[in-house]
């Protein structure tokens, strides 16, 4: 079983345009509305495959309404925690040459009882050797995120054992994903984690994840430039003695690399021209958490970046935050070189 939690869902809208003219009048040729935010895509992209899932997430106001109008037709099973204030409407401009630019909104703010619900259904739905994906920012527009009134609460947690107390510990916002982690391996779960700053960098302070999924941007966070394999390698490695398992690292139109304790591999295609990077690097971890048949134990680590790599190229061919379905996902297509050169430049992969 995967279960997925998305903190902060969106209703997304992308808008094609011939070009981006900033200041000017510009007038869309298309506009494509989906069900976003990154735990949410991971349920969709697995749906569209015929993996199932269970996606929680909290959803408000009339954008939650519609969220989930948006979901009814996708096959995604969703276990939704209802939060007062709006849920997020998420904007992409999506030029002819490739270059999207996005805006988020903030989100609404998530007080203590609908965390401790959020949890609630992850503990519930999770049992041994099911693997939770954490995914996506917190909410508030911040990366460090805004939970209010944290502290003491009524919580749904009777029954689930040693993960009643657990709610406690969220003294501080940048503790969600790390207590999150908590909950997932008392259950004997694996937590999954795609997100980055503060949140991201806590949890893996925290260690016991089994795979975290940063793109290079977000690894170079580290405070210095990774403009070779070594580089990323060597960084991912630092996430690695921590106390994770895996670190799979999207390169964007580079492919990507996933690297362990011991090993590491490349994956890539050819040269593909974009509608839309939104929700690729989401497909891509679907594709991963799939080719390993939804259970990350004794999974053959390069075959499930060769479907993660195929997975996000396909996707990056759609409009908008579309998933791929499986016409359109190209295993073949797909290189996977163990032990990459260490000295191989990231921009000429």
């Amino acid at each position: 079983m995967i279960v997925t939690l998305t903190p902060n869902p969106s209703v997304d809208r992308a808008f094609d345009l011939a070009a981006l003219e900033v200041g000017e009048v510009n007038r869309a040729s298309a506009v494509h509305v989906d069900a976003g935010g990154k735990g949410l895509n991971v349920s969709r992209a697995l749906a569209a495959n015929g993996v199932a899932s269970l996606a929680v997430l909290p959803l408000g106001g009339s954008d939650g309404d519609l969220l989930i109008r948006l979901l009814e037709p996708t096959g995604v099973a969703i276990r939704a925690v209802r939060v007062p204030g709006e849920t997020r409407s998420n904007v992409t401009l999506q030029a002819a040459s490739g270059v999207t630019t996005k805006v988020n909104a903030p989100g609404p703010v998530l007080d203590t009882a609908a965390v401790a619900e959020l949890f609630a259904a992850v503990a519930e739905a999770a049992g041994p050797g099911d693997v939770v994906v954490a995914a996506g920012s917190l909410p508030c527009g911040s990366t460090e995120g805004c939970v209010a009134g944290l502290g003491e609460v009524d919580h749904p947690y009777a029954g689930l054992g040693e993960v009643d107390d657990l709610y406690a510990d969220l003294g501080e916002v940048n503790n969600l994903y790390a207590t999150l982690g908590e909950v997932v391996r008392a259950r004997g779960a694996w937590l999954v984690l795609d997100s980055s700053g503060p949140a991201f960098a806590t949890a893996v302070a925290a260690g016991g994840l089994a795979l975290v999924k940063p793109n290079d941007e977000e690894l170079g966070a580290v405070g210095r430039a990774l403009p070779t394999v070594g580089d990323v390698v060597r960084a991912a490695r630092e996430i690695v003695a921590a106390g994770t398992d895996r670190v799979l690292v999207s390169l964007g139109s580079h492919g990507a690399l996933l690297v362990t304790g011991s090993d590491s591999w490349w994956a890539g295609g050819p040269p593909l021209v974009p509608a839309s990077t939104v929700g690729a690097g989401d497909a891509t971890l679907a594709g991963f958490l799939a080719g390993s048949g939804g259970s990350l134990e004794g999974a053959d680590d390069a075959e499930c970046l060769r479907t993660a790599v195929a997975w996000g190229r396909a996707a990056v061919l759609l409009p908008g935050t579309a998933v791929p379905t499986p016409d359109l996902i190209d295993i073949g297509a797909v290189r996977i070189v163990c032990d990459p050169d260490p000295t191989a430049a990231i921009m000429g992969l």
